[in-house]
């Protein structure tokens, strides 16, 4: 037995129904079937899709798992064809960002409670890991204070817990367990989900964050002590203001160098603007500014300190260990796992968040595309391998990033200069680093987290755009300010995906009516008398035409789209309502979608047949009707319901609930229009999958019970199959002909001249050939194929179809509503 009949045996055992449908009673709808027959067109049956078809554009083929494996390591694209030009680039920028990481890192260190030498490690292997996985040429990854702070935050909520566990090996688990995390989403090429997150929601996080990290490293710039600096950003800013009288050295040595680092940014952006040709030389000279800055506070502090290294008279670093002290493999144990296991979703949303974000703003900026989910990769390979050398939670680093870019960076490569620059200090300069300040150190973070905060302006154009995001970046930066970052960031993401499924859910649809339009260019109608067709009209054959030179647009009847009020758009036809969707067709909106259409198209026509229910008993009770003694009212000026056309353009997928719940609705309004049938015409579907669901639903050809189906007469869309059986094939070669034939009549007309025959007019022969040639096979009409399948007539291509056949069907059916309407769907 084969297959198929196995199969038809095994569904008749367990009831189901194969042939679930009969479309318009046919056994089947063949090419060239007469129903559907278009004599000056080639006919089309469409085919369903099948589940073979879905499990094969699910499976990934041969060539898709080599070009996943290929796309893994995306040096290997670039990295055949380096030049001696990219390498200049990348020394340049490498050596740069080298020296900005390396003071950065180390302060930043001091934000995780972490020794500064481990800001230098994870600075290390950020740089040289990422190279190998990089799809961003700018990117820097390594220490950023954002992360570093919610590093710190979790390291001493486990240390509090379990103080026999070390602080750098809480930080190493961390990283690997969050690596582990986003190496997984960017494996499975997940990276999508990033995209959730909005960039108001990003901004305040961001926001927020360097406020409470700021606020946090003042009075340590200060030199105040006596409170605790990881406690809310309010209760700190207050703590600080109490205690401000108990400032020691260190503040000289504080808000100096932060007066500095402005002072050389101000007067270098200022120098640049006034010297644009030495544009490239302040750049480089703002960029080192943090370099220079440390090592004078260093002279400074060696200076002051050299005879006091074990009381130094301000707070200083201290020692820093040359090389990799403390390379060892991850200790993580199951009780650590436990003790951080609440604060790895903000970890872990930190480490996507901030990296993507930058990735993305720099790749539109430098015109190239990143791709999230490699990006992920690439960060997850780097916190998992980092911890083997010391390194903690990095992720991509903002500032260091911009000036990567601006010092002109060319490849990923740069990214293995800077490591180079790390480890020259990591073994060179640790003596230099005993004497670094930490008040400078503070003072460099204030500096650096100062560009993270949302300038106004930023603010102000998200409120033009979307002022209800305004009020999202509010909430996350208060909840940052008076509760934590971890709650910062939880408060945002939440709301903005509450926001989301909202806009989702309570999506309202738009009626439509149609409005002819004209293309004005100055005083000239586009398309109109005197043009040739010139703009896409039919030019002087349709110049007493009125509907050559307009086009149909389809605009909401309630004017909310902004469209001039002073225009009267109303329904298309008596009874016809145009109905579109706004944000998609699935089960969390149908309800609300077909909730607000039926209560429109109950308020605008009438019952076909008042007398539908025999006796006050067989209405229901929510339609109770007249009072006893009273006549059922029955407003004459309404029309009945005789078509529907549903706009899918913005539609790309359904489901079960939502077609479902259009058969409801389809069977409701059936027996509003009883005993007429209400015509259901679907346009700009944009899947074949949803044709297929809605098709299995019984939509796309009129019901076989409709008595009138004999005079059912489709309207179909119908084109050009273009190349040599195009119209401007045929044109262009009858023009190649005549002007072959003009010039032999030409040389033949001069020999004759030659022998002294006189020669004649040629243009009576000119129109007999073109006469000739005109009735041969070569230069018939075009050929024309049927653009939709004829299987599936009420399905249409555009909203100007759908309606023109919506009309001629109801006329044919011969409602005596429709007056001065023609059967091509025009209005009068």
């Amino acid at each position: 037995m084969s297959g198929n009949k196995i199969g038809q045996t095994l569904a008749k055992v367990l009831g189901i129904k194969l042939q679930y449908r009969n479309e318009l009673g046919q056994d089947g709808v063949t090419r060239g079937e007469s129903l559907y027959s278009v004599s000056s067109a080639d006919t089309f049956v469409e085919k369903e899709p099948t589940a073979a078809d879905a499990i094969r554009e699910a499976t990934p083929s041969a060539r898709d798992c080599l070009r996943y494996l290929y796309n893994l390591f995306p040096f290997t694209h670039w990295i055949g064809r380096y030049n001696v030009q990219w390498l200049y680039g990348d020394l340049v920028a490498g050596i740069t960002v080298g020296c900005v990481v390396v003071p950065q890192s180390m302060a930043y260190a001091a934000l995780a409670n972490l020794a500064p030498e481990f800001g230098l490690y994870s600075s290390f292997m950020g740089v040289l890991i990422y190279w190998f996985f990089a799809t961003s040429k700018d990117i820097t990854i390594g220490p950023v204070a954002v992360l570093s702070t919610v590093t710190g935050n979790v390291v001493n909520r486990v240390y509090a817990k379990n103080p026999k566990i070390p602080k750098n090996e809480i930080a190493s688990a961390l990283a690997v367990i969050g690596g582990s995390i986003v190496l997984f989403i960017g494996l499975a090429r997940l990276g999508w989900f990033v995209e959730f997150i909005s960039l108001a929601a990003i901004s305040a996080f961001m926001t927020g964050s360097a406020i409470n990290i700021a606020a946090g490293q003042v009075p340590t710039m200060m030199g105040i002590t006596g409170f605790s600096t990881r406690d809310a950003t309010y209760k700190v800013i207050i703590n600080t203001l109490k205690h401000l009288g108990r400032s020691k050295l260190d503040a000289a040595m504080g808000l100096t160098a932060l007066t500095m680092l402005y002072l050389i940014r101000f007067v270098c952006n200022t120098a640049a603007k006034k010297q644009p040709k030495r544009q490239k030389f302040w750049f480089f000279i703002n960029t080192l500014r943090t370099s220079f800055v440390i090592l004078l506070y260093v002279m400074i502090s060696w200076l002051v300190n050299r005879h006091h290294r074990k009381k130094p008279l301000f707070k200083i670093l201290g020692t820093v260990p040359r090389g990799f002290k403390h390379a060892q493999v991850p200790v993580i144990s199951k009780s650590m796992v436990k003790a951080f296991s609440s604060e790895l979703p903000a970890t872990v949303i930190v480490l996507l968040i901030e990296h993507i974000a930058i990735a993305k703003s720099f790749g539109r900026v430098n015109n190239y595309t990143i791709n999230p989910s490699q990006e992920l990769v690439a960060i997850g390979v780097t916190n998992v391998l980092g911890p083997f050398l010391g390194a903690y939670p990095a992720t991509g680093s903002f500032s260091r990033t911009a000036i990567k870019s601006k010092a002109g960076v060319r490849t990923p490569f740069a990214g293995v200069i800077t490591a180079l620059v790390v480890l020259l200090a990591i073994y060179a300069l640790p003596a230099v680093f005993f004497y670094i300040p930490s008040a400078s150190l503070s003072a460099v973070i204030i500096h650096a987290v100062g560009d993270l905060i949302t300038p106004p302006n930023t603010i102000y154009q998200f409120w033009r755009v979307s002022p209800l995001e305004v009020f999202i970046f509010f909430i996350g930066v208060f909840v940052t300010i008076f509760s934590s970052i971890e709650n910062g960031i939880y408060c945002t993401v939440s709301i903005s995906a509450a926001m989301l499924l909202v806009r989702v859910v309570k999506a309202k649809g738009r009626f439509l009516g149609r409005v002819k339009a004209h293309s004005v260019l100055g005083d000239h109608v586009l398309g109109g008398t005197g043009d040739g067709g010139k703009y896409g009209g039919m030019g002087r054959d349709g110049a007493d035409d009125p509907d050559v030179s307009t086009r149909n647009i389809f605009l909401p009847i309630d004017h909310l789209d902004g469209s001039n009020p002073s225009v009267d758009i109303g329904s298309p036809y008596p009874g016809i309502f145009i109905y579109r969707f706004s944000e998609g067709y699935n089960y969390p909106n149908a309800n609300h979608y077909l909730d607000y259409m039926t209560q429109s198209i109950f308020a605008n026509t009438r019952r076909t047949n008042p007398n539908t229910y025999g006796s006050p008993g067989d209405r229901p009770w929510n339609d109770p009707g007249p009072r006893r003694g009273q006549l059922l009212e029955v407003n004459e000026s309404l029309p009945t319901l005789k078509a529907i056309i549903l706009d899918f353009s913005s539609v790309n997928n359904v489901d079960v609930t939502s077609v479902q719940l259009l058969i409801d609705i389809r069977n409701q309004l059936d027996r509003y229009a009883s005993p007429d049938q209400v015509d259901w015409h679907i346009a700009c579907i944009n899947n074949r999958w949803t044709k297929r669901a809605l098709a299995a639903a019984g939509f796309g050809y009129p019901s076989p019970s409709q008595p009138e189906l004999e005079r059912w007469k489709p309207v179909f869309s119908v084109a050009e199959i273009g190349g040599q059986h195009s119209a401007a094939a045929n044109a262009e070669a009858r023009h190649n002909e005549l002007a072959r034939n003009r010039l032999r009549d030409e040389e033949i007309g001069q020999k004759e001249v030659g022998d002294g025959i006189t020669h004649h007019s040629t243009s009576s022969s000119d129109k007999d050939f073109t006469k000739d040639i005109s009735t041969t096979k070569a230069y018939e009409a075009p050929r024309s194929v049927v653009l939709q399948g004829i299987n599936r007539p009420l399905f249409h291509l555009d909203l100007t179809s759908a309606l023109q056949s919506a009309i001629h069907n109801v006329e044919r059916r011969g409602y005596s509503e429709a007056k001065g309407v023609g059967t091509d769907g025009k209005f009068d």
